[in-house]
């Protein structure tokens, strides 16, 4: 693994098990509240927030294991929320909403640009 990829891999795992965690159990009040507004404002609820909670822990947790599939399809799937998350903002929202979301969509395609692994598939 290069060490931009490590590099990228951290920055997005420790980023990814916080804001899951904070999704799944609540633990910092004003950021749960922030985002449970904004997920019950595109219609969606609790239960779902907390899904993509699991989610994104669970995405995060398999970029531990670099230069496998795991962490190839775990890119993916941190990917795919981003670019879930930009699409709500831009939708309901502001493009302002929307920054960190561009930058962790931007982080996971340059990882899997990055991981050698691709050639599994």
């Amino acid at each position: 693994m290069t060490p931009v990829a490590l590099v990228l891999s951290s920055l997005l795992s420790v980023f990814f098990v916080f804001a899951g965690s904070v999704k799944v159990f609540g633990w910092q009040k004003l950021i749960f509240e922030t985002q449970l507004a904004f997920f019950k404002s595109y219609g969606f609820n609790r239960q779902f927030m907390g899904l993509v909670g699991v989610i994104e822990m669970l995405a995060a947790l398999g970029l531990w294991w670099p230069q496998t599939i795991i962490a190839v399809i775990s890119a993916m799937v941190i990917a795919t929320v981003s670019a879930g998350a930009i699409a709500c903002h831009l939708r309901y929202d502001s493009a302002k909403n929307a920054i960190a979301a561009i930058v962790t969509l931007s982080l996971s395609v340059t990882l899997l640009a990055l991981n050698e692994s691709l050639a599994l598939f």
